[in-house]
């Protein structure tokens, strides 16, 4: 039985549509994730999900009941929802005060207060952590501590902004199984954005590819990713897909506006807008400015690692996140962690598209 059933969806900015025409059905009790590049509006879905937003157009609703977004009284459905955001946003107080607001506004007793927090503290793997200043946590225990503030509630639907993106390993490793153990044992309903197809196939029970306010495929993981559909094809490797507005040089090669400051240069000639994904093999990293024919050429912090054996996946913030691989005997001669200052640079024949 489906839980959210949203309905001709549809979402303007200034003129801009950012959601167009969206259908999906989340059946109870499953984890059902939506991936696709930045700008694609799965946030966007999320918020208006969580009736943090409007819609223009379409209707949504939420266990049979159809959500009035004109009115003013919607605590009563907001209160059926946890939602984790992919920017953690804590109070300025202690890790068990954070947790235990939305015990507090309901009204519960402080002996409920107690046991819950507690338990959710240790599914988070945070126990001990209870007395300690929230706004001095590291990133992936800030994180944890905002799951565990949206689990505490026992929310019947759990919609989760890139609850991963980030994180170090070890925090990963633990909200994944969190969120799995959560899902198994009280059987809540999830709906996740990410980036990380091996999350989505692991965690997932059925994954939506949204593009450019599109869906683009609707099903389990193999149904989707086994289509050679070439919409869906262009999100096969999910890292390094981004959306922007590209203008022709007057070299003949593309230059694309994806935002924050930044433009990506590319070997093929477009007009408008655009989705692409730069390979992360294809990307060179260094902890010293690079001197290279590399059109494209970016200086940012690494924020997270992710061992994989032989080589090393590591997140670059630069304006935008991208994603590089090394090999483990790079990162250890570099000496990277996160936080590292680096340098990265790819050709522009290596920005590919559909």
């Amino acid at each position: 039985m489906p839980v959210v059933v949203i309905q001709s969806l549809s979402k303007e900015y200034s003129g801009r549509q950012v959601l167009k025409d969206v259908n999906l059905e989340v059946q109870s009790g499953e984890i059902f994730a939506v991936v696709g590049p930045n700008g694609a509006g799965k946030t966007t879905l999320l918020r208006i999900l969580d009736l943090l937003e409007e819609p223009t157009s379409g209707t949504v609703s939420i266990d049979g009941i159809s959500i009035d977004y004109s009115s003013k009284d919607r605590t009563a459905v907001r209160r059926r929802i946890g939602m984790v955001f992919q920017q953690t946003v804590l109070f300025n107080t202690s890790v068990f005060d954070n947790v235990a607001y939305g015990l507090r506004v309901r009204g519960e007793s402080r002996v409920d207060i107690e046991r819950r927090v507690k338990a959710v503290l240790e599914l988070v793997k945070l126990q001990g952590f209870e007395q300690k200043d929230a706004l001095a946590l590291s990133g992936g225990e800030a994180q944890r501590v905002a799951l565990a503030q949206a689990l505490v509630v026992e929310p019947e639907l759990l919609l989760l902004d890139e609850p991963t993106a980030n994180l170090d390993p070890r925090s990963v490793s633990v909200v994944e199984e969190a969120l799995s153990r959560i899902n198994r044992e009280m059987g809540t309903t999830m709906i996740m954005t990410t980036h990380n197809i091996s999350q989505a196939e692991s965690l997932a029970r059925r994954v939506a590819v949204l593009n450019e306010g599109r869906v683009e495929g609707v099903g389990t993981f193999r149904e989707v990713f086994g289509r050679s559909t070439k919409a869906v094809q262009g999100f096969a490797r999910l890292e390094n897909v981004f959306y922007g507005v590209s203008r022709i040089t007057a070299e003949g090669t593309s230059l694309i506006d994806i935002g924050d400051g930044l433009c990506v240069e590319a070997a093929f000639e477009r007009v408008g807008h655009v989705t692409f994904h730069i390979p992360p093999e294809d990307i060179i990293l260094s902890t010293r400015p690079l001197t290279s024919s590399a059109r494209n050429n970016f200086e940012g912090s690494i924020v997270q690692v992710v061992d994989m054996g032989p080589v090393v996946k590591l997140k670059v913030r630069s304006g935008r996140d991208f994603i590089v691989q090394i090999t483990k005997r790079s990162f250890g001669e570099m000496q990277l962690n996160i936080g590292s200052r680096v340098f990265i640079a790819f050709k522009a024949s290596s920005v590919q598209t559909n």
